[in-house]
């Protein structure tokens, strides 16, 4: 008989403990607001204009921040809910456009538009600098006056005397 309270409180102790953990973990757990506004930040709000969804104050973009956390607690990943969010209200909604069809000309233009405005400012300083350099190795030419003006002023010159 105390064998077999012994062996019942053994296994009694040994299920709670294997138990235990796993009624702890909650196979969905609800993810903190850390984890939501790491994914609301790169969203903007449907409503406002240019207002990131982790600080709009809107209804709106509350029900957004749920639904994130539904959509995270569900096992979604930040991709997943990304594009969730993509196909229900357009590109329009994500703080960087995607790398694909027209919006690929946002990553490429501005830096073509740099260089060449660089090396734009670049010649025109070149060319501002070439006749300084230029003119300061070069002895300027001596001035001679014109030479009729220069027998002019002889003929006068010879008058007077």
């Amino acid at each position: 008989m105390k064998r077999l309270t012994f062996l019942f409180f053994f296994v009694l102790v040994l299920a709670l403990a294997v138990g235990m953990p796993a009624s702890a973990q909650s196979p969905n757990p609800t993810p903190s607001d850390d984890e939501v506004n790491a994914i609301a930040r790169d969203m903007y709000c449907p409503v406002c204009e240019n207002t990131p969804l982790d600080v709009c104050p809107t209804q709106a973009c509350i029900q957004w921040r749920e639904l994130i956390r539904l959509k995270l607690s569900e096992g979604w990943t930040e991709a997943q809910i990304k594009q969730y969010f993509v196909d229900q209200y357009g590109a329009r909604v994500l703080s960087a456009p995607p790398a694909q069809g027209f919006s690929v000309l946002i990553y490429i233009v501005p830096p073509i538009v740099l260089a060449l405005g660089v090396f734009i400012v670049l010649r025109a300083f070149r060319s501002m600098h070439k006749p300084l350099e230029s003119s300061a190795r070069e002895t300027p030419p001596a001035t001679t006056p014109d030479n009729d003006y220069l027998r002019r002023v002889e003929e006068e010159l010879q008058k007077r005397d």
